[in-house]
Order: C-alpha cells, then sequence, then structure tokens
C-alpha cells in the first residue's frame, strides 16, 4: 500500500480529520460504516444524528440507528487494521533506533554495559509473551462479553418471562373475585417491579461474570501499560497477570441455566362447593422453581404489570368480574357476598355487604390465602356493582342473595367510619373513613361533570325509576342518586317515567350518603323552557360516557344495623328520642366499628366512640348506651298475655264432593297441604300483596318492621327473593331466627326477623289457603312411621300437580283432614292414588276396608222416601226420576235438593230460566218443576222468622234471599265491603238481583243446592271475528228463550258449567226451529270450524231414534235444503201434574222477511278536460270521491227532501239482506242518508253513503231496505290517479292518510283523462293542489312510483292555482319574471313481455347488480320530426347560448346538464347537494350516470326532447346477490357490501353481446341478463365467491 492510498484511508473524508484507537481514558474516534456502505468518524456521525436517524451526506440515504446510537453502528475493521499495524510498526522502528543509538554509545563498554545488553534483549522475549497472552486475552474478553450480554439479556427475559407468567395468572384469578380484589391485585402486580431480587443465582452469575471481566480489563490494561513500557514490569507481578490473562473461560463456573428457571412463586386460585356455598381462595405459593417457558402468554401486553387496568369480563366461565355495560349496576344483576373483616385502614380492606371484599392486613404473606372470597352459586347470573340503600330491600332486587354468618371462630375486625344518614338504630349508614380519598375524588369528578353543558337535561329527555342522576344537595354540590319514585304534574299517583317539562317532583336514594329525599322541581309558570330551567338547578342527567367514568366508584354509603337492638317498645317501634341520641352521641366524627355479622343487605355492627379525653377508661359502645338510656334493649323472644291476630281457617270441600286442588307441600301420606284451584280472588289478593310489599322494602320503609314476633302472629313473610306470603310465626330456633309457615302454601321456614313485616288488615280478608290433609284409609306398612320410599314416591306424585279431590269426613283444627286423592283427566281415567300406593306395596289399607270403595260412582245418589207433600205434589210418579243428593253424613230430615244431569241425555225437556247470551243461559228440568214451590216454603219456614244478623258476606256464600215478597235459595256474587245492598245470584233460576242486606238471612246447609244449571249452545260461535257477542244476539236470545219451554240435547256431560247443548223451540206455527240455526240464519252466529271426521263421526252417533232427529230427515228429504226441525211435540207429561205452577206463554221466533232493492241511479260523468270539484271521501283503497260544483248545489236539495219525506221512523223487522243493495241509512247525527249495502258481519253491516263516498260499519237496526228519492242519481263520483301506481301494489295506510289530510273538503282542480265504461267505475283524473300535481307529491313522499307503460299526455297544461281569496292592491308588474315552462315527464321504452329475450347495451353500472341498460331494438331508430335524439342535441349544443339558465329546480324536474365533454345531455334533477354555493345532483337520463354541477351548467330543456324515450333504464339484475362476507378490503363506498373486485369482473363480463329478460315490473324492474351462449351473465361471479345465488 503506498502512502497516498494508506493516507486517504484513515482519514474522515467528511471532516478530514484522522480515525483514531481508544487509548487508556482517552476516546478514540473510530470509523463506522452506515447502511449505504459510506464511511465516517465517529464525531462526524455524532453531530448528523437526528431523531434516531442519519442521512448520508454522499447519497442521502437514511440509516436508522440501533438502540445505542452511533456507537451501536458496525466499525470498519479493514481501517482499524490499518491503523493499528501502523502504530505497531512505528513502535518497533522507533525501538529499532534507540538500541542503535545505545549501541554506538556503549560499544567500549565494560562486562557490566554487556550485562544490561543481554538485560536489553530480555524485553524482546517478553514482548513476545505480552503479545502472546494479549491476543489469549481478546479472545477470553470477547467470550466474556457474549457470556455477560446473554446473562444480562437472559436476566431481562427471565424477568419478563416470570413477570408475565405471574401477571397473566394474578389477573385470571383477580377476575374470579369482585371488586375488592383490585387492591389486592395492585398489591401483588406492584411486587413484580422487584422480582429482579428474587433470582439470586442469575444475579450472582451476572455478578460474577462482572468481576472476572473487570479482573481481566485490569490485567489487560497493565499487560498494555508493559507491553509500552518494559520496565513497568519490575512494578507488577506479571506472573500474576499473564495468568489472568491466559485463563481460560469455562463456562461450567458460571451458573447459565439459572435464566431459565422462575421463582417458584405462583398465584393460585381455589374453589371448595359444599352445600350451596362456593369458598373461593387466592394465594400466592412459593414452590420448588420451575423451567421458564420458551415464550410469554398470549394475552401478555410486556411492561403492562406495573400499570393497573379496569376490570375485564375473563374468558373463563366461572369468572366473578364485573361486565362493561353502559348502564350502572342494576340489583337486579348482582349476587351477595359476605363481608369479610381486616384491621388495615386501606381503601380495599374495608368491609361491604355483597361484593365489597377485605383481604388480611399482610399482604405480602404469601404462606396462607390472601383474599377468601363465599358467594351463592348462581349460573349464567352476572354479577355487577353492589348497591347500598333502601333498593336492596326490594323483592325484585334481590337476586340469588343468601343469608350469611360469620363463623364462631373468626375474629371481630375494626374499622374506622363516620356515621352519615340515621333512619333508626337498625338501620343506618356509614362511610370508611379510609375512603375519605375516594369520596373527595368521586365529587371532584361529578362536580366537573356538572359544569359541563352535556348534563343538562333537554327537552327530549325523561326520568325513569331506577336510573342514575346528580342531585345538588343542601352544600351547593352534586351528588350521585338514583331515583326511586316518579311524580308527574297533575298527577297524585306516582309514574315510572316522565318528560322532564312535566316532573313534579322525585324521590332519590344518594348512593353514597344513604339519605333518601324527595326533589320538588319549582317553576313559576308552565312554560317549557322555565320548567326544563327548574329541573337543571337541582338534577343533572348522567349519560354513558360519565357512566362508564363512573363505573368503578362503588356506592360509598354503606348500610348497617345495630346486631340484637330492638326498641324499647316493640309495638310502636323506634322512637325519635332514640334516632336523636343516637346522632348526639356519635355526630361526625369518626368511630369505631365492630363487624359482628351480616344479615341479607345489612352489616350487624356495633360502633364504639373513643372517649374524649385520654383518661378515659376505654371506648363507648353505642349500642350498649341506647340500652342504657332506655330507647333500645336487647333482642329475646317475647310472650304476651293477649292472644295475636288470627287468619280465617281454610274453607274444606264438602265431603264426598270432587273438588280440584293443587297439592302445595308434601312431607308424606300423612302429611301434605292442599290447596282448591280457580280461586281468582286469592290470586288478585297475592298480586295487591306483592306489589305493596315489595314498594314499601323498595323505599326503605321501617313503619311495619318486626322486632320481637310472637309465637302465633300474623305476619308478612319473605317466601324467596322475589315474593312475599302471609305466613304464621311458630317458633323461636335461636338467635334473631324465627320458624314460620306459609298459610297459603304449608311450607316452613326458618328466616332472619328481619324478613318479617306486619300484615295490613286488608290482607286478613281470605281465610288461610292451605289445607292441612291425609291420605284416608291407608297406613304404612310397617310400624308407625312412613318409609322414606314411600314419601318419596307420593312426593314425585302429586307435590306441584293438580289432582281431584274427595274429603272424606271431617276432623279438628288440629289434625289434618282425612282425604282421597285422584289422579288424570276425565271421570273414567282417574286414578286412585291410595290404591297405587297399596298395589306397590308401600302402603296398606287399613282393616276392613278395600278399594272397593275407594271412590264412590258418579252416578250414586243417596234416594230418600220424599215427605208426603212431595209424593203429592208428583201424582205418584216415579220418586227415582227425582235426582235427589245430599251429605251422606247429615241427618235424614236434612236434605237437599241438588240438580244433576239426567241419564237420557238427548230430548230432555226444559225449561229457561234465565239468558244472558248463546253462551250462557239457565235451564231447570221440566220433572223438577213442581219442587219449586215446596223449596221456596221449606227456605221461608226456617229464615222467614228469623231476625237480621251481622253476617260478613263472602262470595260463593249461601243464604236466603227474599225477592218479590217470595224466600229463595241464593249465592253471593261478591265480598260485601260497603253498602247496605248485595248481588246475588238466585240459585233455583240463575239471574242476579241485588237484595238490601236486611232481606238476606244464613241458608241452613240441609237447603243448600241449585234448580238451575248453566247451558251454552253448541258449534256456534259470535260472527264478525269477535270473541264477545254482540248486544243485537243477546238481545234476541232474551226475547226469544226467557221463560220459554224447549227440547234439549246434551252433547258432553260434564262437571264443568256451562253445559253444551243444542236447543230446539216452537215458532207461531207450532214448528220446532234449532236456535244455533236461527242465530246463524240471521248472521248473529257462525257455525264453528270441524274437520271432515269429526262431522262424520258425529252423524254416526246420532241417535236415530230421536224425534228431532227423524223430522230434520224427512224436511232435507222433502226440500233438499239444510234441515228445519218441525215435529209435534207432546205438552202432557206424567210427571207434570194439574198442580203444577201456571206455565208461562210459549215464545214464538219471528222469520226473516225476504226483500230485495236495487242500486241508486250512477252518477252524471263530467266530460273531459279541466274541472273543480270538491273532495269528500278517501276510500282505503286509495279511490277519491269527489262531487261537482253542481252536485254540492243538488246535495243541499236532497237533504231538505230526504228528511221531509222520513218523519218517522219505520217498524223494525228480521229481514234477509243478501238481496239488498240501495238502502236507507239512520248517520250518527240522527239524520237520513241513502246508502249501499256492501257485506253482512253478524249484527252490523257494512255500508257506503252514495253521496258522500264514505264507508262505515253501523249496527243492522239502523239499516231499512228502502230507496230515498231513487229518481237521483248518486251525487258523489269515484275517482283514480293517472299514471302512477302505489308502492306495493296497494296504497299504504300512511299514503291514504297523507291524501285524506290534503285533500278532504278541499275545493281541487282535477283533469279528467279517461272515462269508465261502466258509469259506477272511477274516473282516471289528473288531481292538482294549487297547481302542483298531487302524483308528483305522492311520489315524493314515496308512496307511489311512475308508471312507466303509461304514456305522457301530450299537450298537458297545468292547472294555475286557485284564485286567492284577498284582493291586495299590488303592482308586481316589475317583478315578475319571465315565467318557465313547466315541463312534463321523461318516457321509457315499452319493453318486451316476461320472459321474452332482447338486446340490450349496457349504459352504467352502479352495483354487480343494479346497472342502467338500453333496449337496443325498441330505441334503435326513433325519430321525432324527422331527426334522432343525437341529431336533435348536436344541433341544440351548436346554438346552447340560446338557451336560459335554470331558474327553478323541482326534484325530478328534467334539464339539460354539462357533461365532462362540455357538450349538454338530458338530465334529470335529484336533489340539492349544497346552498354555498348552490350543487345540484343530476342524472343523465340517456347514460345512467349522475353528475354533482353547479347551476351554471344547468340549462333548460326544449320540450321537443321530451318526445325521446330514455335511453337507459335503471334494472336490478336478479339471481344473485351480495356475498355474505367480503374478505376483500376494498369496497365499493356507496355499496360496502360489494367489493371492487366484484364490480370489475362484473364490467368485463359484460363487454359482450348481452340480452335479457324481464322477471319483474314491480316494485322496481328486475331482468336476467345473458351472454353469447346462453348462459347467465352472473354466474362467473358466483363461482369465484363473489357474490352468492339469490
Amino acid at each position: 500500500m503506498d502512502g497516498g492510498s494508506y493516507n486517504s484511508a484513515v482519514l474522515c473524508m467528511l471532516c478530514g480529520e484522522a480515525f483514531t484507537l481508544p487509548e487508556d481514558e482517552i476516546l478514540g474516534n473510530l470509523p463506522r460504516v452506515l447502511l449505504c456502505g459510506h464511511i465516517y468518524c465517529t464525531f462526524c456521525l455524532r453531530s448528523l444524528e437526528h431523531d434516531g436517524v442519519i442521512r448520508c451526506p454522499d447519497c442521502e440515504i437514511v440509516s436508522t440507528l440501533p438502540e445505542s446510537g452511533v456507537c451501536g453502528l458496525q466499525e470498519e475493521s479493514r481501517i482499524i487494521g490499518l491503523i493499528y499495524t501502523a502504530k505497531t510498526n512505528k513502535m518497533k522502528s522507533l525501538r529499532c533506533d534507540k538500541s542503535k543509538i545505545r549501541r554506538k554509545k556503549k560499544s567500549s563498554a565494560s562486562a557490566d554495559t554487556l550485562v544490561s545488553t543481554e538485560d536489553m534483549e530480555q524485553p524482546a522475549d517478553i514482548e513476545k509473551t505480552v503479545d502472546k497472552a494479549l491476543a489469549q486475552a481478546g479472545e477470553n474478553l470477547a467470550q466474556l462479553v457474549h457470556n455477560h450480554e446473554t446473562l444480562t439479556t437472559g436476566l431481562e427475559q427471565q424477568v419478563k418471562k416470570e413477570g408475565a407468567r405471574l401477571e397473566v395468572e394474578i389477573r385470571e384469578a383477580a377476575t374470579k373475585a369482585i371488586c375488592a380484589i383490585q387492591k389486592w391485585k395492585d398489591t401483588q402486580m406492584s411486587q413484580l417491579t422487584t422480582l429482579k431480587t428474587e433470582f439470586s443465582a442469575s444475579q450472582a452469575a451476572v455478578c460474577h461474570v462482572q468481576e472476572r471481566i473487570k479482573a481481566l480489563e485490569t490485567a489487560m490494561q497493565m499487560a498494555r501499560q508493559v507491553r509500552r513500557v518494559p520496565l513497568l514490569e519490575q512494578y507488577c507481578t506479571l506472573d500474576k497477570v499473564l495468568e489472568t490473562l491466559q485463563a481460560p473461560v469455562d463456562n461450567q463456573l458460571f451458573d447459565m441455566k439459572s435464566i431459565s428457571m422462575g421463582t417458584g412463586k405462583s398465584c393460585v386460585f381455589q374453589l371448595e362447593c359444599l352445600n350451596g356455598n362456593l369458598v373461593l381462595s387466592l394465594k400466592m405459593e412459593v414452590g420448588d422453581p420451575k423451567e421458564l417457558t420458551q415464550s410469554p402468554p398470549k394475552n401478555h401486553q410486556p411492561g403492562s404489570f406495573n400499570k393497573k387496568s379496569h376490570w375485564k369480563r375473563a374468558d373463563d366461565k366461572n369468572t366473578g368480574c364485573i361486565p362493561h355495560s353502559d348502564k350502572l349496576p342494576t340489583p337486579q344483576k348482582q349476587c351477595e357476598q359476605s363481608p369479610r373483616a381486616s384491621s388495615s385502614l386501606s381503601r380495599g380492606s374495608s368491609p361491604r355487604p355483597d361484593h365489597r371484599l377485605s383481604r388480611h392486613s399482610s399482604a405480602s404473606d404469601l404462606g396462607g390465602p390472601d383474599i377468601i372470597i363465599e358467594e351463592f352459586l348462581d349460573e349464567g347470573q352476572e354479577q355487577a356493582l353492589p348497591p347500598t340503600g333502601p333498593e336492596l330491600a326490594g323483592d325484585k332486587l334481590r337476586i340469588n342473595r343468601r343469608k350469611h354468618q360469620l363463623s364462631s371462630n373468626k375474629r371481630n375486625v375494626t374499622q374506622w367510619v363516620v356515621v352519615t344518614h340515621i333512619v333508626s338504630p337498625s338501620h343506618f349508614y356509614i362511610q370508611y373513613v379510609a375512603e375519605k380519598r375516594e369520596c373527595e375524588m368521586l365529587s371532584a369528578k361529578i362536580n366537573k361533570f356538572c359544569r359541563e353543558d352535556g348534563c343538562s337535561f333537554t327537552e327530549k329527555d325523561i326520568v325513569e325509576t331506577d336510573s342514575l342522576i346528580f342531585v345538588k344537595s343542601e352544600e351547593g354540590l352534586w351528588c350521585r342518586a338514583r331515583v326511586l319514585e316518579v311524580l308527574q304534574k297533575g298527577s297524585s299517583e306516582p309514574v315510572k317515567t316522565c318528560a322532564v317539562t312535566q316532573l313534579a317532583s322525585a324521590r332519590v336514594f344518594f348512593l353514597d350518603h344513604g339519605l333518601t329525599q324527595t326533589i320538588t322541581t319549582k317553576s313559576e309558570d308552565m312554560a317549557t323552557e322555565t320548567s326544563l330551567n327548574a329541573v337543571n338547578n337541582q338534577l343533572r342527567k348522567v349519560d354513558r360516557a360519565v357512566k362508564a367514568v363512573l363505573f368503578n366508584f362503588t356506592p360509598l354509603a354503606i348500610r348497617c344495623s345495630f346486631k340484637g337492638l330492638v326498641p324499647s317498645d316493640v309495638i310502636k317501634g323506634w322512637s325519635k328520642e332514640a334516632q336523636v341520641e343516637f346522632r348526639r352521641v356519635v355526630g361526625f366524627a369518626a368511630v369505631e366499628m365492630w363487624i359482628l355479622g351480616q344479615d341479607r343487605d345489612f352489616l350487624l355492627v356495633d360502633l364504639r366512640k373513643a372517649p374524649k379525653e385520654q383518661s378515659g377508661d376505654g371506648f363507648i359502645s353505642i349500642r350498649e348506651y341506647l340500652v342504657f338510656i332506655e330507647v333500645a334493649r336487647f333482642y329475646s323472644p317475647m310472650t304476651t298475655g293477649r292472644r295475636p291476630l288470627q287468619y280465617y281457617p281454610p274453607v274444606y270441600p264438602k265431603i264426598n264432593r270432587e273438588v280440584a286442588a293443587l297439592v302445595s307441600h308434601v312431607s308424606n301420606p300423612a302429611d301434605f297441604y292442599i290447596h282448591l284451584a280457580d280461586n281468582m280472588e286469592f290470586m288478585l289478593l297475592s298480586a295487591k300483596l306483592q306489589d305493596f310489599y315489595k314498594d314499601l322494602a323498595l323505599l326503605g320503609e321501617d313503619e311495619l318492621s318486626i322486632y320481637c314476633p310472637v309465637i302465633g302472629q300474623a305476619c308478612v313473610a319473605r317466601f324467596d327473593d322475589t315474593q312475599w306470603c302471609r305466613a304464621q310465626v311458630k317458633g323461636h330456633p335461636e338467635g334473631r331466627k324465627v320458624e314460620v309457615q306459609y298459610v297459603d302454601f304449608g311450607d316452613r321456614k326458618i328466616l332472619s326477623v328481619r324478613d318479617l313485616k306486619k300484615i295490613k288488615e286488608e290482607f286478613f280478608a281470605l281465610p288461610a289457603r292451605a289445607i292441612h290433609c291425609c291420605l284416608s284409609n291407608v297406613i304404612p306398612v310397617e310400624g308407625e312411621s312412613w318409609s322414606d320410599a314411600c314419601a318419596n314416591r307420593f312426593i314425585g306424585l302429586v307435590k306441584d300437580k293438580l289432582v281431584t279431590v274427595i274429603a272424606t269426613g271431617r276432623a279438628p283444627k288440629s289434625e289434618p283432614l282425612p282425604v282421597k286423592l285422584f289422579q288424570g283427566e276425565g271421570s273414567e281415567s282417574l286414578t286412585n292414588i291410595a290404591e297405587l300406593l297399596v298395589k306397590e306395596e308401600l302402603a296398606r289399607f287399613k282393616e276392613g276396608l278395600s278399594s272397593k270403595n275407594a271412590r264412590p260412582s258418579g252416578n250414586d245418589a243417596a234416594i230418600w222416601d220424599p215427605p208426603l207433600e212431595l209424593a203429592s205434589a208428583t201424582g205418584g210418579a216415579d220418586i227415582s226420576e227425582q235426582i235427589i243428593s245430599g251429605d251422606q253424613n247429615e241427618e235424614p230430615h236434612e236434605f237437599q235438593l241438588q240438580v244433576k244431569l239426567p241419564a237420557q241425555l238427548k230430548d230432555v225437556k226444559v225449561r229457561v230460566s234465565h239468558t244472558k247470551s248463546p253462551s250462557s243461559f239457565y235451564i231447570r228440568l221440566m220433572q223438577n218443576e213442581s219442587h219449586l214451590k215446596r223449596i221456596c216454603e221449606l227456605v221461608k219456614q226456617e229464615c222467614a222468622q228469623t231476625e237480621p244478623q251481622d253476617v260478613a258476606w263472602k262470595a260463593d256464600m249461601y243464604c236466603a234471599a227474599l225477592f218479590n215478597g217470595v224466600w229463595e235459595r241464593a249465592q253471593i256474587c261478591s265480598d260485601v265491603i260497603s253498602g247496605n245492598t248485595a248481588e246475588v245470584r238466585l240459585c233455583d233460576h240463575g239471574s242476579t238481583v241485588k237484595i238490601h242486606l236486611s232481606n238476606l238471612r244464613p241458608l241452613p246447609s240441609s237447603l243448600i243446592g241449585s234448580m238451575a244449571f248453566e247451558c251454552t249452545l253448541y258449534d256456534i260461535r259470535p260472527a264478525g271475528g269477535q270473541s264477545t257477542w254482540t248486544d243485537t244476539a243477546c238481545d234476541s236470545i232474551c226475547y226469544y228463550l226467557s221463560g220459554a219451554s224447549a227440547v234439549m240435547t246434551i252433547k258432553e256431560k260434564t262437571d264443568e258449567r256451562p253445559v253444551p247443548v243444542t236447543l230446539f223451540c216452537s215458532n207461531r206455527m207450532g214448528e220446532l226451529i234449532s236456535i244455533a240455526d236461527f242465530l246463524v240464519g240471521e248472521g248473529l252466529a257462525l257455525r264453528e270450524r270441524k274437520p271432515r271426521d269429526a262431522v262424520v263421526q258425529q252423524s254416526k252417533d246420532t241417535d236415530p231414534q230421536s224425534p228431532v232427529k227423524e223430522i230434520q230427515s224427512e224436511s232435507e228429504t222433502k226440500t233438499g235444503c239444510p234441515p228445519v226441525p218441525l215435529i209435534s211435540f207432546p205438552f202432557q207429561s206424567s210427571i207434570v201434574s194439574g198442580c203444577m205452577p201456571p206455565k208461562p206463554a210459549t215464545r214464538s221466533i219471528m222469520t226473516a222477511e225476504k226483500v230485495k232493492t236495487s242500486m241508486y241511479q250512477p252518477p252524471e260523468l263530467p266530460s273531459l278536460g279541466h274541472i273543480q270539484i270538491n273532495v269528500s271521501a278517501i276510500g282505503d283503497d286509495g279511490l277519491i270521491y269527489v262531487r261537482t260544483q253542481n252536485a254540492e248545489h243538488q246535495l243541499k236539495q236532497l237533504r231538505e227532501r230526504i228528511q221531509q219525506s222520513m218523519k218517522a221512523l219505520p217498524r223494525q223487522k228480521p229481514y234477509t239482506w243478501k238481496s239488498v243493495l240501495g238502502c236507507a241509512v239512520i248517520g250518527p247525527d240522527m239524520l237520513w242518508y241513502r246508502g249501499q249495502l256492501l257485506e253482512v258481519l253478524g249484527g252490523h253491516v257494512k255500508v257506503q253513503y252514495v253521496d258522500y263516498g264514505l264507508v262505515e260499519n253501523i249496527p243492522v237496526v239502523h239499516l231499512y231496505p228502502i230507496l230515498l228519492c231513487d229518481d237521483v242519481p248518486q251525487l258523489c263520483m269515484t275517482c283514480q290517479l293517472h299514471g302512477i301506481n302505489p308502492v306495493g301494489g296497494k296504497w299504504q295506510r300512511d299514503a291514504v292518510a297523507l291524501m285524506r289530510e290534503m285533500l278532504l273538503n278541499r275545493h281541487v282542480d282535477i283533469n279528467v283523462v279517461e272515462l269508465p265504461a261502466d258509469p259506477r267505475g272511477p274516473l282516471t283524473i289528473e288531481l292538482f293542489l294549487d297547481g302542483l300535481s298531487l302524483s308528483t307529491i305522492l311520489c315524493h313522499h314515496e308512496h307511489a312510483f311512475i308508471d312507466r307503460t303509461v304514456s305522457p299526455l301530450k299537450g298537458l297544461s297545468v292547472m294555475s292555482p286557485a284564485p286567492v281569496l284577498d284582493d291586495w292592491d299590488i303592482n308586481t308588474e316589475d317583478l315578475k319574471g319571465p315565467e318557465e315552462p313547466m315541463l312534463g315527464l321523461f318516457t321509457y321504452p315499452t319493453l318486451p313481455q316476461k320472459g321474452q329475450h332482447f338486446k340490450v347495451k349496457v349504459k352504467h353500472l352502479l352495483t354487480p347488480n343494479e346497472l342502467f341498460l338500453w333496449p337496443m331494438e325498441e330505441t334503435a331508430d326513433v325519430e321525432v320530426n324527422g331527426e334522432t335524439l343525437d341529431d336533435a342535441l348536436t344541433r341544440i349544443n351548436r346554438n346552447i347560448g340560446s338557451l336560459t339558465r335554470l331558474s327553478s329546480f323541482p326534484e325530478g324536474g328534467p334539464c339539460l346538464a354539462e357533461y365532462s365533454d362540455g357538450k349538454y345531455y338530458r338530465a334529470r334533477i335529484l336533489k340539492f347537494i349544497s346552498v354555498e354555493p348552490v350543487t345540484l345532483l343530476v342524472q343523465h337520463v340517456d347514460f345512467g350516470s349522475d353528475d354533482t354541477l353547479p347551476i351554471s351548467k344547468l340549462r333548460q330543456m326544449p320540450a321537443e326532447l321530451l318526445q325521446f324515450p330514455c335511453m337507459a333504464l335503471k334494472v336490478k339484475v336478479a339471481g344473485f346477490r351480495a356475498p355474505s362476507v367480503t374478505k376483500d378490503e376494498n369496497v365499493l363506498p356507496y355499496s360496502p357490501k360489494w367489493s371492487v373486485k366484484a364490480a370489475m369482473v362484473m364490467i368485463d363480463l359484460l363487454h359482450t353481446n348481452i340480452t335479457a329478460s324481464v322477471v319483474a315490473q314491480e316494485p322496481e324492474l328486475t331482468v336476467l341478463l345473458y351472454n353469447e351462449d346462453g348462459e347467465l351473465v352472473h354466474l362467473p361471479l358466483v363461482s369465484r365467491g363473489l357474490a352468492d345465488l339469490e
């Protein structure tokens, strides 16, 4: 290498300075290589560095620096080698020169000089040794540096991996707990920052390597100095230096495996499930170190374990985290957690009910569990932040909560708290002193939010119950609260939601203070703005963003109660003095709280106040102080001298009578409870009870609280977390626990005293519902106790099931009622439960009994020898025909008469005693008619001489009633609560009457019964699609049937009422006709729809011997018409004697009169052209009914003429309306109108007022089959709009409503386009409102669309608006500009028929299935006045300057629009795009493309261009649709469901000869496209996955 090249190589090309090597403490200027390959010195590169990058001065290529900066760039080893070689050679030459000089000066020296020369030659050997050692040391240093980097990097990765692993474990475990675990998690996460200290082995290895590096670097520096100055050898131990330099690096001496080992720590989540309780445990365990995984957990984010994060929902199913939502957590989504205690004063350690958890004071104690959580198991129930306050007491808000008692081995825990609000010593709220900081932060955030405008209410906002709002406190600070009750202006009842402007007051609960307060909004006037300001002065809303911020702030007010403390007077409850003394003692200073337990929503505590003087004896117990001043006492069970108020005993079923019941509670066959089914009054009482006590608990009222329950006391107890039930106290097991029995179900349960409430008197109205029963005549197989197998089998058979119960005897109140149970449906398929148990050898009958008497036959009845009076009254008739049933346990003289269905079900002679409707009427058997007088005499003997009694008359109670001077049996219809009258049903007639209480007497049990039973007509239903009978049908059947004798056939023998029957009655001619057929013929009823096989079966089962059936067959044979019953009925009977009471005259049914009327004359139609009309009606089908001005004048004269001719009502008769067309109608104003009958709808008819067009449904009694002024034609004409079709094929309701709003009773202009062939048909018209076409209005509102198949009218001119009525003398001559001519609409070419193929040319593509095309065959040679459209546009563009600019811009209006080529083409205005500047969106009708243009590029279009049809039709291509999933990111911006690739492929597919066929014309033009091969164009799109088949 020559000198020039050497000098250029060792000099920096930028600064010209030489590269230098580092020596001792002097930093060198090393050469470094950029990414582009250019070499510069370190100093220059540092000056060029900017934001971690260097731009090369030569080629300007940017090089990104590594983390270590410029020093991290690669060094140029070639140049460094040149520098090192040059420096070494220079040092050697200097040494040689010095040696020569010394030899010349000392050539004549003595032997000492020779020795000295030999000593000088010795360093040459030292230099070789040192060089060799330095080379070895360099290798050692490089290896040590590599080891150091490996260990350092490994340590960092080790820390990261272990930290990540522990972070994930801690997160997964923490999410299974709830809010309080956040503090524990943060503590554990903060300890991860010191995790490096746990890896002692790795740290020792790093220190060991660092010591070796330091020793080696020291030795190398000493060796270099010795190498440079050999004389320094005497100042160091060269052997040790050489040994250090040459010592090999043994990796076994360094613990390299330590970086792959963990700490052995792990976060453990333990779960224990026992008896429905879930015990969770989180703790940090230390075990044997394990080898780390190769990669961090996939959910790990590097460096995130030192940061606090919000709670997120874990993927684990058992997570207990708080779900994110926009709403604040509601109590429905909460489950209860037990409070834990802690001596720590940190916020996270504050014990709270439900989800507020605590932890041990030592967070670093890894040997035991840090947190223990206990909760109720409920899969699928999401946990949320716990509410605190009165809402916790509501049943509907108690979801999956449980009672929790702290174990006796848990030590009491204290906390420092402040009492924020006191309701009573058993209901107050506290805040933890440790949460003062959080309270201040929360208050600052809330007040910051409320100062912003976003929290103010607007007119559209509402206030609803259970919502979160901000309320201004008395101190002027905003606090969060929950709405409990809302009152609206003008209403005294609370509502659930209310508009802000209508808010009168709101009752709110402050979540962070426990205070319940009513906020009243006061506004001086009723203006909306004033009311809004009044609300915003006191209330503010909470939007979603604010809810998200406040989500992690749990309510700070904790509900507490003194454990075991009750009022001194448990009857009156807590006195005002107790509350005052409580507040006076605690004040607002911090007190010590001892947590003694938890009872549902309350923490059971004792508060202790520190003494005022330090020399005091100790803390003062507030609980003991209240007892000391005698405002409270400790709880203990009470016994009182007076008997507590009891429920009425349950109503037992009558002996040997079948009743339906539900088995509510079962212990064994000798101990179970039933309650009778179908008790509507009890259901209403239960619903009322639920509403009252839920609202009471929600509002946190304590006036009905029970503090010391008494055995036998009636109360209301919590049945579960959602229901309250009537109950009775049965015992005191322990502590503040009571055993209650639910009197309506029979269950027993042990509850807390807090779960009991006083019962209001109104809930004593009904007796207890649960009846204690035992299975009759069976005993256990062995011994006196029932086996578990028998009890379980019995429970499975009857628990919560509907059964048939028969009481077999009576029992004292303290013993169960013996009953027989039957299971199944139908009288013949019932299963005796006792027999089933005996058959399965789980029970046995008592001695002397067998199964044959298990269930009495339904037809068995006690037949008694009647008294002489009864025998003489019947004339010696067979007494067995008189069905008399009674209680077998009663004495023979205490008989009762009760009608039962006869054995012969066909052709039964009856009398109709009372009629309500065809589905409810009462009949008596003719054979029992003679008994009525005797029954009335017996009732009179028993009750006439007795004095009125003070009886609490209840529903269904039997009584004797004095009605019209006759004592009759009756039954109370409803409870008599107030007033002097009672509504009763006469048992022997069925009618319902109101009778004074003085005319009622208790009815002896021997006379209880009924001679009338309820029936319903079989096989008919109300007409008109209604579920209830019309008044006309009810009046008709009452008129014809009340008191009439008839022949009845019972269709189904059943104990249920009413009984389905068919009824036949005689008319004037003595003919028997079916009442059901009569109602159907009158249009008052319809036949029930039946399957075909049911009709066939019924015909087979009909008794051929029935006289009614014979007459029906004869009538059908003779006339060939539906049968009309006709028999000569024998009116004498052996059962009915001459001593019968007088029989009322038989009623006859009037036959319908057949009438026939014609239609009124058709209206006089106008001629074609423009006329003015008045719109009288708009039909639901969109037809417009109008009258001309001449018809308006005729209508006035017609009204007077009709009213004069009809001064009296014609006699109402039954008519057959089938042949009636024209008729007379009585309108709602009681005036006569001409009408036309359209349809008969049962008791109503649909008619049309022929002079008005209005259609109504009116009762048939308002219609008469006569013509009024039949010489006058109809004055109202029917019209339809020209050239438009309704969307969907028929006019929608909103379209008809719009037309009615615009047209009714208005004078408008029409242009008669076409007259109908039938004069009664609709006219085709164009209708104009103030010059604007109604068709355009409907199309604008998208209620209709233009019919392209209809050609526009030639020479159509728009009517000018109606003249202005006000005559203003204003000269506007100079203000008016040239009027722009009103143009019509574009026309479209006529397309071939459906299915016919025709050639098309695609003009424009919107999406792959929406495009514009042009039918080439139909529009290729269209010429107007000898020129084509292109010729006309060319001519117009040559003289475009002569066309005026567009001045009006109606939507859809035609115009000429400039295209990008500078020429003007036909276009349609779509809409305005902007106002400043004015731009419009237009569509080129001959191409299909859209364009946004200013008004300067729009011109008025000559009318002649409208004669050319549009050359681009918008169509939808059928057969395919957009794919359900689009994987391509490039999509059409105006239709994101289609990808750009699909559009491009479709364009390529359309660049061939395309044919089309029409698929549908409405609601949009739909076609199929085919290619040259006749295949569908879209198939390649589907095959490539760019579209889906439709």
